[in-house]
């Protein structure tokens, strides 16, 4: 991950500082433990629980790393930088899918917190790029796998 800057909410900043705090403080006891315990069973060069502990342990040091360099790299978005006249960072937008009348909600957020399940979008997705900037009122055409979704912007809000 190089150096680029990582746009954050208040919320998605205070989710990766709990992810943080929870791996460095909690995670790597644990797998500590767990290596500790499998050296305890013998030979380690054909032991299961150890060379999965250690691949835990890896794992977490390298979220460790890529937390922290997420973190130093953070703009946070404020509530009052948000507008409710154009999409944004931090702006939750209603659209409306013109071919099936649908209508959603989705949260504009950077791409270290999107989650599409939570409608999270990120501001690099299709859906994200194509009505960042835009107003209420805007018809825009979304570049997606199937062919092109027309979404209307219905409102804007923080």
């Amino acid at each position: 991950m190089s150096d680029k800057e990582i746009i954050l909410t208040q919320d998605g900043l205070k989710k990766l500082e709990e992810e943080l705090e929870n791996l460095k403080s909690v995670k790597r006891r644990e797998v500590a433990e767990r290596i500790k315990v499998a050296i305890g069973y013998g030979d380690i060069s054909e032991n299961s629980e150890y060379e999965d502990a250690k691949n835990e342990q890896a794992f977490i040091e390298g979220r460790i790393i890529t937390l922290e360099k997420m973190l130093r790299n953070a703009r946070i978005i404020n509530n009052d930088e948000i507008d409710t006249d154009t999409v944004s960072i931090g702006s939750t937008v209603t659209v409306e899918d013109l071919e099936f009348g649908d209508t959603m909600e989705y949260a504009i957020v950077g791409s270290a917190e999107s989650d599409p399940l939570q409608n999270k979008i990120s501001n690099e997705s299709p859906v994200g790029k194509a009505i960042l900037g835009k107003t209420k009122g805007t018809i825009v055409d979304v570049s997606v796998p199937a062919g092109i979704i027309q979404y209307k912007i219905v409102d804007i809000k923080k």
